[in-house]
């Protein structure tokens, strides 16, 4: 479907194919709210992480749901469900909370209702998308990132850079593959150095510690040892989700590559890639205040169990939690996994990604290389920022 394509009712679907065309769309934000108070046919779509597509199709007329058409490749029984569920959602408020949706929906399903490879949540997400007029993967012109080694400090930097050129509509939509150009351990935004960081044995070992701007638990990385990545995406992508729903959805098109590759993975809540075999990786998010989203996953691709058991002081109760007796022990790293080299790994999670969605060259540009130097010396590498969570 088109950037302005019609919907019916003289409805007009606002999703940009390029970051150029973003720019147009808050100024025709009044207008949709005036389509949408006439009765105008909206669209959205939510794919379950490792499951179904949910699609709903909903006029919203004065401030309230009506016709509500729920469709997918989901399995349902009995057949009538389907239309117990688009009648339980008819004359919902808009401004409800997504719970409420969820209970209209459980007490219109019949008795012994069978929903599978999706949920009465997912069923919500896909019209909340469709109400806040979200955009899909398709609607954009995403932009690849693939370069050769930076520092620990200039990824942490480019990170916010990107994603401050997303939101501010100068850069489209991008997937960024790293490469790291020596040993680090990342922290997350909120963690103790202290408590999370055997700095002596970081020192001994030549790791630099460093901290990045979303939250989460602490990396170990060395060359070669990982696959990391990131999305820089617009608010629209994830509009209609909660940022627990967001983890999943921005990452489901991984699990396929991984699932094409022969492992047995799943989305383990709040944020980690996991399979048969332990943990993968994990993911961490930011939201800026243009509204763009920083999502980035990093992908255990080899292990120096005994290096890493050293540097990170891993807590009792995360341990406990886990049910696990070490943190090397929580991880199955994808070579073993694969038995593929990481070049190839990431050759083809990139082409995973171009088929579904479209991908073309977008390098680092002088500008953001400069602006990301700077905010090295300003902020990444001060002791101030490291050291705020002391």
């Amino acid at each position: 479907m088109g950037s302005g394509e019609q919907l019916g009712h003289g409805c007009v679907f606002l999703g940009a194919r390029s970051h150029r065309e973003m720019l147009l769309v808050g100024a025709v934000l009044v207008g949709l709210s005036m389509l949408l108070e006439k009765g105008c046919v909206v669209h959205g779509e939510f794919k379950v992480a490792g499951g179904k597509l949910v699609a709903a199709d909903v006029e919203v007329v004065e401030g309230r749901l009506s016709r509500v058409r729920v469709s997918g490749d989901f399995f349902l029984e009995p057949d009538e469900a389907l239309e117990a569920i688009n009648a339980s959602l008819e004359g919902a408020g808009v401004s409800e909370e997504p719970e409420e949706w969820a209970r209209r929906i459980r007490g219109g399903l019949p008795e012994g209702a069978r929903l599978v490879g999706f949920s009465v949540e997912a069923v919500v997400s896909a019209v909340r998308r469709a109400v806040t007029r979200a955009s899909g993967w398709a609607d954009h012109e995403w932009e690849l990132v693939r370069e050769g080694p930076r520092s620990p400090l200039m990824h942490m930097a480019l990170d916010e850079v990107l994603a401050e050129e997303v939101g501010a509509g100068r850069r489209g939509p991008t997937l960024r593959f790293w490469e790291w150009a020596s040993p680090a351990v990342i922290l997350g935004g909120f963690q103790s150095v202290s408590n999370e960081v055997d700095l002596g044995a970081a020192e001994r070992h030549g790791v630099e510690v460093v901290r990045r701007i979303t939250g989460g638990g602490a990396m170990f990385v060395e060359p070669g040892n990982t696959v990391t990545y990131s999305l820089y995406a617009p608010p629209s992508l994830v509009a209609g989700l909660s940022v627990a729903e967001s983890y999943p959805f921005l990452d489901d098109w991984v699990l396929g590559v991984l699932g094409d590759l022969g492992l047995n993975v799943w989305y383990q809540p709040l944020n980690d890639i996991a399979s048969d075999g332990g943990k993968i990786g994990g993911a961490a998010q930011k939201r800026l205040a243009s509204g763009a989203v920083l999502h980035h996953v990093t992908m255990s691709y080899s292990i120096d169990a005994a290096k890493l058991g050293e540097v990170l002081r891993v807590g009792r109760e995360k341990l406990s939690d886990k049910g696990v007796a070490s943190a090397a022990k929580r991880v199955d790293p994808l070579a073993r996994q694969t038995g593929l080299a990481r070049g190839v790994v990431i050759d083809r999670l990139i082409a995973g990604f171009r088929s579904r969605f479209g991908l073309v060259e977008g390098p680092v540009s002088a500008a953001e290389e400069s602006r990301a130097g700077e905010l090295v010396g300003s902020k990444f590498g001060t002791r101030e920022w490291l050291w705020r969570v002391p």
